[in-house]
């Protein structure tokens, strides 16, 4: 008997293979035919080890475009019998999702649970989202959320704390391969591609396989008596735009990536993450603030004119713009990459701000105050102030902390640099400070 509540009850005829996408005829029907998840449902991975131990839990599939959330959902219905139910957050307002819980609650009277599939769920705003928790707690739903962003930023803590998030990988050019041979057995015949052609294609899909099955798709449509190389079929496709949302996940992760690899000293990849990011679509202006910011963070005084060179650099694209400009900033990443690192000034400014918090409104020792007035006179403000010109080498050795302070030592130059300069300066100070008893 058919479930009453079943939105398939009411559905439309399905469409003739004819008509339907390749990606939707080529859909797995079991979780063995799931291409690319290994580390997730095999044996010992986690919705593996779920099945195997018949306890599904509520989950965040959290993972880039094109990975199989939509089709693992469906599976994890089939093999748990429950209903399988799909909102998106995009066209989904609290109406909608009261008629599904309603509907759920009913079928769950039947006998019967519902996964609740919500794609795109990180779009649904905090008030949304707390919707969900009671029909996830007594047991109506089993939500299985999809994201592309990641679900710590924009998922609430009692959500979060009620799901288990999943993470799915992009799929690698192997994975891509299969999925073109599946394809292909779907089709009846071969793709008209020469073998660099084809790892070209599957390049272009860049990690997505819906991106993939649609490119295959229009190559198996061409009308062409040879395979085609390269040049030939770049001519006839348009490559996908790269993944990169300048609001997102992944604008922090190659901007991450670009800081870690000029921080590691490794110019190729610092300058193939730079063009990632411009290629992506990037306001430089961005990106010169950003490398402006690695100079002072992680070269520091080790270096003292990448500063000054990342600030150059930055006036020549305002002078310049795209795409000559570029190239400044260009060369001032690959000098980032190569000046000798330091981040001793950033630890000491830290150390600095947290002694400041530690120890309050602590005044200056009265030496060191101005006396303008003859009742500061009084009070001894100034008073036994030694002037650093009139003392041996211009340095007193005067205390110029709070009185009864201990002093710190925030600020250790490495040995890198023009800091190891540095370092000699500063250890003579410490050597004559002890020495007069400052």
């Amino acid at each position: 008997m058919p479930d009453l509540f079943d939105a398939s009850t009411f559905s439309d005829p399905p469409p003739s293979p004819a008509v339907r996408p390749l990606a939707d005829r080529i859909r797995p029907v079991r979780m063995g035919d799931v291409i690319g998840q290994e580390k997730v449902l095999g044996p010992d991975g986690p919705l593996g080890s779920m099945l195997a131990g018949g306890s599904l839990s509520s989950l965040i599939l959290w993972g880039p475009p094109g990975v199989g959330k939509t089709t693992i959902a469906r599976l994890l219905a089939d093999q748990t019998n429950l209903a399988f139910v799909q909102i998106s957050a995009i066209f989904s307002g609290v109406p909608e999702l009261r008629k599904v819980f309603e509907t759920a609650r009913m079928r769950r009277g039947q006998g019967r649970g519902t996964l609740l599939f919500v794609d795109e769920i990180h779009r649904f705003n905090k008030a949304q989202q707390d919707s969900f928790l009671p029909y996830m707690e007594d047991g109506t739903i089993l939500l299985v959320g999809a994201t592309t962003e990641n679900p710590s930023f924009e998922l609430n803590a009692a959500l979060m704390s009620r799901a288990q998030v999943i993470v799915l990988e992009r799929l690698s050019l192997r994975d891509l391969e299969l999925l073109a041979q599946r394809a292909e057995r779907e089709l009846g015949r071969k793709l008209p591609l020469a073998p660099e052609a084809r790892d070209a294609l599957l390049e272009m899909a860049d990690g997505d396989g819906r991106a993939a099955l649609n490119l295959i798709e229009q190559v198996a449509a061409w009308k062409i008596d040879k395979p085609l190389d390269q040049p030939a079929m770049a001519q006839r496709l348009m490559r996908r735009a790269a993944k990169y949302d300048k609001s997102g996940d992944e604008h922090y992760n190659l901007i991450s990536a670009l800081h870690k690899s000029v921080r590691g000293s490794d110019p190729d990849a610092a300058l193939y993450w730079l063009s990632r990011i411009l290629e992506g679509g990037e306001d430089p202006r961005y990106l010169a603030r950003r490398i402006t910011r690695m100079a002072i963070e992680d070269i520091g005084l080790a270096d003292p004119a990448a500063a000054r060179h990342c600030l150059d650099a930055w006036a020549m694209y305002e002078r310049l713009g795209s795409p000559e400009g570029e190239l400044a900033l260009a060369q001032a990443v690959i000098y980032l990459a190569l000046a000798p690192k330091s981040n001793a000034g950033y630890v000491a400014y830290k150390a600095a701000r947290a002694e400041a918090r530690r120890t309050g409104s602590l005044m200056p020792p009265a030496h060191i105050l101005n006396a303008p007035t003859q009742m500061m006179k009084d009070q001894g403000y100034g008073a036994g102030y030694a002037y650093d010109h009139d003392a041996e080498d211009a340095f007193s050795g005067q205390n110029y902390f709070p009185d009864g302070m201990k002093r710190p030592v925030l600020y250790t130059p490495v040995e890198r640099g023009f800091e190891r300069e540095l370092k000699k300066r500063l250890d003579w100070f410490v050597s004559q400070r002890l020495r007069r008893g400052g």
